[in-house]
């Protein structure tokens, strides 16, 4: 019987994998795992789970940078709470891939501001936690706040 991590993976996770890897956000996933003592293994959708992190930042269950989903537990343990989490990684790892490697981090920086001062929340409203499925990521969607006259 072959795993989910085995199977061909479709041509859209084939290009994004290729993507991620030139725009060198996959190399500084890896590089970020090793460092911070995580377990590597190939995992579904051409992505590499990397499990037992050490490092207190981020935080958050689980965060991927290129193609690399990294957790301080296991993606097991993350499944139980959220079966979908593998699925709003995976999204996340294609937002790394259209904005084309490291400027994701300062568009998210700054998707996360918006959200925190629209609701007080730093996912509830950020475009690429929506994008990849708030609930799938063990997030939850509070209303905007009231504005100010």
């Amino acid at each position: 019987m072959s795993t989910a991590a085995s199977r061909p993976a479709p041509a859209a996770a084939r290009l994004r994998h290729v993507l991620n890897w030139l725009n060198l956000a996959t190399p500084l996933g890896l590089a970020l795992a090793r460092a911070g003592g995580a377990r590597r293994r190939p995992g579904p959708m051409l992505l590499t789970l990397a499990e037992g992190y050490r490092w207190p930042f981020p935080t958050g269950g689980a965060f991927t940078v290129g193609d690399v989903v990294i957790t301080r537990t296991t993606v097991a343990h993350l499944q139980r709470r959220h079966p979908r989490v593998l699925r709003h990684e995976e999204i996340h790892s294609r937002q790394w891939a259209y904005c084309l490697g490291l400027p994701f981090l300062p568009l998210y920086g700054l998707a996360m501001g918006w959200s925190w001062l629209r609701t007080g929340d730093r996912a509830a409203r950020c475009f690429f936690e929506r994008q990849a499925g708030l609930a799938d990521g063990g997030y939850r969607d509070v209303p905007l706040r009231a504005r100010r006259p």
